[in-house]
């Protein structure tokens, strides 16, 4: 599945729709859920207008690499010792925005299986 940026995500990369963000550099931006699922829950999503992880393919290996060193990054910066990240990739694991993104949930004990 291809996407042309025309996303939430998209708009918020855009400055279309404001966010609270905690990251920026020129690979990808980071930012506060606005329906967060614990104390914690931040974003990562890339620059570029990828749908979905399942879309993403060898010459995004560094750009993939680079969202998980930022999500720990994040995790970090925001006092996590431990944390839990999530890549949903199609609808039915989950995915409602189709702009690749890693979810980073910490700040609370975290059960296992989720969902």
């Amino acid at each position: 599945m291809a996407t042309d940026g025309d996303t939430v995500f998209g708009k918020i990369l855009r400055g279309e729709i404001p966010c609270d963000q905690v990251y920026g550099d020129d690979l990808c931006i980071a930012f506060r859920d606005v329906q967060p699922q614990a104390p914690v829950h931040l974003l990562v999503i890339p620059r570029e207008p990828i749908a979905q992880l399942g879309d993403a393919g060898p010459e995004h290996q560094a750009l993939l690499g680079h969202l998980l060193l930022v999500a720990a990054e994040v995790a970090r910066q925001q006092g996590l010792a431990s944390w839990r990240t999530v890549i949903n990739s199609g609808l039915e694991a989950g995915q409602t925005v189709f702009h690749l993104h890693v979810h980073v949930i910490g700040g609370r004990p975290l059960t296992w299986p989720p969902g």
